[in-house]
């Protein structure tokens, strides 16, 4: 994996992108034209929304980090292992 900085990773072909928004801390996946989207509260508290894209409709919630990234590598089809995650990222979930 290649860490640019601590809001943006890259491995395999895929790129990510952590940003924070006034109300979210969103996590953001490309590959090969395929976009996926992990997203919780600014606050960290809340579980974890999973959208096609950051402006996308919610797909599904889950508590645990995991299982997030289970489904935005399975919108990705890709393994999970394979995602990147910035450093800033890394603590998402409950």
């Amino acid at each position: 994996m290649t860490d640019t900085d601590a809001d943006t990773a890259e491995a395999d072909g895929i790129t990510a992108r952590y940003r924070e928004t006034a109300e979210e801390r969103v996590l953001e996946f490309e590959r090969d034209g395929r976009s996926a989207c992990v997203a919780q509260n600014r606050e960290g508290y809340a579980m974890l929304k999973v959208r096609p894209s950051a402006d996308g409709d919610e797909l599904e919630r889950y508590y645990g980090f995991d299982m997030a990234l289970d489904h935005a590598a399975e919108l990705l089809d890709c393994d999970p292992n394979d995602l990147p995650v910035p450093e800033r990222a890394a603590d998402m979930g409950m």
